[in-house]
């Protein structure tokens, strides 16, 4: 069994252009003579490798805490894609994986610098899946990303954005990204990470 951590480094994380970057604060510190060590820390929470809930573009969508775990646990699917991604793109990798693993479908992380259409995005959302992922900041074009998110995650569709897919090969995984339990939050930092033959 082989685990791969596919998450970025809170504090040197990437960040959206404009959201503020995390911050730590040491409030005690034993090289300072104090009992122990003591770490305080701010952070958006969308900052690095993060999960989106529908809340994030949905006024009366449901929260972090509202969410299934399962689309978060399960078996996964990696597939490779650079550029913009086509409808025809989304429905070979839906293919691919459940030729590999059907459940594997219900899970697809896209690894490399790829950008998710509205087509590709509809096609993803058709075909039921819980959860897609992502190595940039956000799924879509940056500089427009809410029809993008909109029609995933009005599908139930769950987003897992800054997930670092660059020592991971295409095939099937057992994916652990489950969230802080953040009531009432539109997304939330996760520790995402990818068990390779998993039984």
């Amino acid at each position: 069994m082989k685990i791969y951590d596919i998450s970025q480094e809170v504090f040197h994380c990437r960040v959206y252009p404009g959201d503020p970057m995390p911050e730590k604060k040491v409030l005690h510190s034993m090289e300072k003579g104090e009992l122990y060590n003591l770490t305080a820390f701010s952070m958006c929470a969308h900052n690095g490798t993060h999960i989106d809930a529908p809340r994030h573009f949905i006024k009366n969508g449901k929260a972090v805490d509202e969410l299934p775990l399962d689309a978060f646990v399960g078996m996964a699917y990696v597939a490779e894609h650079c550029g913009v991604m086509t409808e025809e793109d989304a429905l070979k990798i839906i293919e691919k994986a459940k030729t590999q693993n059907a459940e594997s479908a219900k899970r697809i992380l896209i690894k490399g610098d790829a950008e998710v259409s509205l087509e590709a995005a509809k096609a993803f959302a058709a075909s039921n899946i819980l959860l897609l992922g992502n190595e940039s900041q956000t799924v879509g074009p940056q500089n427009a990303p809410m029809t993008v998110h909109l029609a995933l995650l009005s599908a139930g569709v769950i987003l897992l954005e800054g997930i670092c897919l660059e020592m991971v090969s295409e095939g099937v995984y057992f994916l652990n990204a489950a969230p802080l339990n953040l009531a009432g939050a539109d997304g939330s930092a996760c520790r995402a990470i990818l068990i390779e033959d998993y039984r």
